[in-house]
């Protein structure tokens, strides 16, 4: 559905995205993740043609962008980060004011209308001016325009920001179920791991403009070397043997504050009950301990070494 070769936006001297190749599948929900600065946003306005690469090539649905941007826009859908909304109209007059841009006219320009507001959970509030909504309905609207085209890819970025706990759900209901029933194909961006974590079959981490992983949740782990994390809480310990646990074969890190140790370690190399073992037998008396498996928070900080909102 999406090609991207060699992707680059330059401002002077300044490379805001360098260099960058990957591919979207059909009806793949796809994730795009980046500290602030890294790119993301800069990849959207590319694809979505607000702007105009330096080098390299976008294609979509097998066409080069570049050279069919009007028939491309038309199977396009894009969620911007700011909202994109006439505040003094309805939820049905934007609906269909945004519609009528894709050409869409007469009674099918109100069906898909009443469709879009019905996938937004909107009906009710159809006639209501946007300006009276709260800040998640408001969000519900301005996916529902990049809906009206009823799009092959959809665009959305950071379309969570700044919502309640109830419309963000909502929001990530409505893209699985777009998904899955529609069989459209998503592009995400977020800033919120556990999100992409639900939603995303693919990853793609982008930090200073370059592409520095791609691939399944599972595939980074295993080209990271990822480490799940295991924390023990101890009643005594010598000090000799807390020196002693970063030598624990399939022990990578460890971090010891007050009574807790927390640990990176591989489950490939070691099963986590014969570490629990060699902690006990170092003398260590343990009174609780919790395995968690690597999550794309974890990666993504082994990765490049800083949190996703840093």
């Amino acid at each position: 559905m999406l090609e991207l070769k060699n992707l680059t936006k330059k401002y002077g001297d300044f490379t805001v995205v360098n260099n960058i190749s990957l591919t979207v599948e059909d009806g793949e929900v796809f994730g795009l993740l980046g500290p602030n600065g890294a790119g993301k946003s800069t990849m959207v306005s590319m694809i979505s043609t607000v702007l105009s690469p330096t080098s390299g090539t976008i294609k979509v649905d097998h066409k080069f962008l570049q050279e069919n941007p009007v028939e491309i826009k038309k199977i396009m859908g894009v969620v911007p980060q700011d909202l994109a909304l006439f505040e003094t109209l309805t939820a049905k007059d934007n609906l269909i004011f945004f519609g009528s841009l894709y050409g869409l006219s007469g009674k099918r320009l109100k069906r898909r209308a009443d469709e879009v507001l019905e996938m937004i959970e909107l009906t009710e509030k159809k006639n209501q001016a946007v300006a009276e909504f709260s800040g998640g309905m408001k969000r519900r609207v301005n996916i529902g325009v990049a809906l009206m085209n009823n799009p092959k890819l959809l665009i959305l970025d950071e379309p969570t920001v700044g919502i309640d706990p109830q419309s963000r759900n909502h929001i990530l209901q409505t893209v699985k179920k777009l998904n899955k029933e529609e069989g459209m194909t998503v592009i995400y961006t977020s800033h919120y791991m556990e999100e992409v974590e639900y939603l995303c079959e693919k990853v793609a981490i982008v930090d200073h403009g370059s592409l520095i992983a791609l691939g399944t949740k599972e595939e980074l782990k295993n080209n990271v070397n990822a480490c799940d994390t295991l924390t023990v809480i101890y009643q005594k310990a010598s000090q000799e043997a807390l020196e002693q646990i970063s030598s624990i074969a399939g022990v990578h890190q460890t971090t010891i504050d007050q009574n807790q140790i927390a640990m990176l370690v591989s489950a490939k190399e070691r099963n986590i009950i014969d570490i629990v073992d060699d902690i006990k037998n170092l003398g260590i008396a343990l009174t609780s301990f919790k395995y968690e498996e690597v999550n794309l928070e974890s990666i993504f900080l082994q990765i490049t070494g800083k949190s996703l909102r840093e």
